[in-house]
């Protein structure tokens, strides 16, 4: 499993860089400004999604307001385009490896990430910890 996190230097990046790093799981970090995402990857993350575009576009971003367009009005062609032009219209970061995907950082949605061994050893430890909180 290869992770990849695409998005551009600012401090939900970096956190998520830090977390892959703490947990010693590899991951392969793309900046979407040096070497935006192609309309087939653009596809493929958008395979991922529950929400479809919504999901992933930054629709409070200044290049979002600035390019005051209708996004409703776009096909998903013109509209996948129109990022591939624009990548300051993703969400950032966006995290994924072939069968997952975190948009942003938030702590909890990354543990995903990890292997589901860990995540069910963690879930014991804090389980017991809780039971003998309860207990003593």
């Amino acid at each position: 499993m290869t992770v990849t996190i695409y998005g551009s230097p600012c401090e939900s990046f970096r956190k998520a860089k830090e977390w892959f790093e703490k947990h010693s799981i590899p991951y392969v970090e793309r900046n979407i400004f040096k070497n935006p995402l192609t309309v087939h990857e653009l596809q493929e993350v958008l395979s991922l999604t529950s929400e479809g575009t919504d999901e992933i576009i930054a629709s409070r971003s200044k290049i979002y307001k600035d390019l005051e367009l209708d996004f409703e009005d776009l096909s998903l062609l013109e509209l996948l385009n129109l990022v591939e032009s624009h990548p300051g219209l993703l969400r950032n970061p966006i995290i994924i490896d072939n069968k997952k995907m975190v948009i942003g950082y938030n702590e909890d949605d990354i543990r995903k990430f990890l292997p589901r061994k860990v995540r069910k050893r963690q879930w014991l430890q804090l389980y017991t910890q809780q039971l003998s909180m309860v207990d003593g």
